[in-house]
């Protein structure tokens, strides 16, 4: 490209395919946690929280998995198809659970369903990781990742009304389905919508569309070599030299476990633990539900900043910072009785939990050459998914079957304590300059 267009350009254009992402990675989150809703209406029909916990669990078990297979595919891939083709797939197998009365029917074929929901979510974050690693330099990253990580803010508050919405339309109707088969429908339907507008945004890399690597134009490096390891690597290299053999990669997956069941354990459980132990009607549990997504939106913007600006770069001690306050606020929801308090600590939960699940995967786009993103991130999505969001939704419903809530929130609040002790130990690291 001519040098005189260059900057034009690159301004445009990371607008342009900044929209993309944010739009496309929010029509993922309208079609994640629609189950939640129908929960309610599920007991209803005679199943127990466990069996329905065990069926949740399966997008936690094929999002864990996927995420780390597709980010594999993701770094290989073009991000501009590749998210789009996701979100589609996810959108026509809501509508099938939606339409079929068959697929809601026993807990075997709603775990199967909601594996496929799972597999094809896995689609979505790498895919962004590699648009942001390759549009937006280290030193800037942390505010626009926070500020990309709030459209699943935005994504999973809308989700509850319009699968609310969905589900009264269907008890109006004369449709011959559950009203709960709603929940499904609507965010579906919105979901294909975005999937064109996220593909006709979106752009792979910015030397796809002849400009110079993002390090170059804003002189920003990830090392002090000035190396961007540009060229692509192998599947093996992709693995075995620059994810699994970094240590901190697998620090901070493992403090991903214990983050997303303190996330999980409160979000999939927000409607029933309302309506069942605090008396709350289904629709007050959907606006609480709303407001705590909706408040993770300046959490994750604050925590980007302050990693940026007050920490320099180091994620560690922001994730610590926000995890202590978490642990805080647990403590004041699962005691309070007003309705007013309990929907201030949530709120309180949801500005503040967001922040560490943004930074564990900003963390480990930093640690990693631009051509390994996905596949660093998709490991801790992995441990995050598979072991912390499976214990939250399967483990969590058990032991509240068993043992009760208070059970249930005991098991909660020592995963926020173990991962405030995991981010202590990464306070001073920073970018590949901590890579060893």
């Amino acid at each position: 490209m001519d040098k005189s267009k260059v900057d034009a350009t690159y301004r445009r254009l990371r607008l342009q395919v900044f929209i993309g992402i944010f739009v496309g990675y929010a029509g993922y989150y309208l079609l994640r946690n629609n189950f939640s809703i129908a929960i309610p209406g599920l007991i209803k029909e005679g199943f127990s929280k466990g069996q329905l916990g065990l069926a949740l669990s399966a997008v936690s078990l094929a999002y864990g998995i996927s995420k780390f297979v597709m980010g594999i595919v993701s770094d290989k891939s073009d991000a501009r198809i590749f998210l789009p083709l996701g979100l589609l797939l996810v959108s026509l197998t809501n509508l099938a659970f939606g339409f079929i009365p068959a697929l809601t029917s026993n807990i075997t074929t709603m775990f199967i369903v909601l594996f496929i929901i799972g597999w094809f979510q896995g689609m979505g974050w790498p895919p962004c990781g590699r648009i942001l690693v390759h549009w937006f330099s280290l030193n800037e990253r942390g505010g626009k990742t926070a500020l990309w990580n709030t459209a699943h803010n935005v994504g999973g508050g809308l989700m509850a009304p319009l699968a609310n919405w969905g589900i009264v339309l269907i008890a109006a109707s004369s449709l011959g389905i559950n009203s709960f088969n709603g929940a499904f429908i609507i965010p579906a339907i919105a979901g294909i919508v975005i999937a064109v507008i996220a593909f006709i945004l979106m752009r792979n890399s910015p030397e796809s569309v002849g400009l110079p690597p993002i390090e170059e134009y804003r002189n920003d490096y990830p090392n002090k070599s000035h190396q961007l390891n540009e060229h692509n690597f192998t599947t093996k290299e992709l693995l075995f030299k620059h994810v699994l053999n970094n240590k901190w990669v697998w620090v901070i997956a493992c403090a991903n476990i214990f983050v997303y069941l303190v996330r999980y354990g409160v979000e999939n459980w927000v409607p029933t633990y309302l309506t069942e132990v605090k008396g709350i009607t289904l629709g007050s549990a959907s606006a609480s539900y709303l407001w705590y997504e909706l408040a993770g939106i300046p959490g994750t913007l604050l925590a980007g900043w302050v990693s940026d600006h007050v920490f320099h770069g180091r994620r560690g001690p922001a994730s610590f910072c926000y995890m202590v306050l978490v642990t805080v606020f647990l403590l004041v929801y699962i005691s309070a009785n007003s309705l007013a308090v309990i929907n201030t600590a949530l709120v309180a939960v949801g500005f503040l939990i967001y922040g560490p699940v943004m930074l564990v995967g900003l963390q480990a786009l930093d640690l990693v050459p631009k051509k390994a993103a996905g596949t660093a991130a998709g490991l801790t999505g992995l441990f995050g998914y598979f072991f912390g969001s499976f214990s939250a939704n399967a483990v969590l419903g058990w032991v509240v079957d068993m043992a009760g809530w208070h059970m249930g929130f005991i098991l909660i609040l020592v995963a926020s304590i173990v991962a405030c002790l995991i981010f202590l130990t990464t306070w001073n690291v920073r970018g590949q300059e901590a890579v060893k």
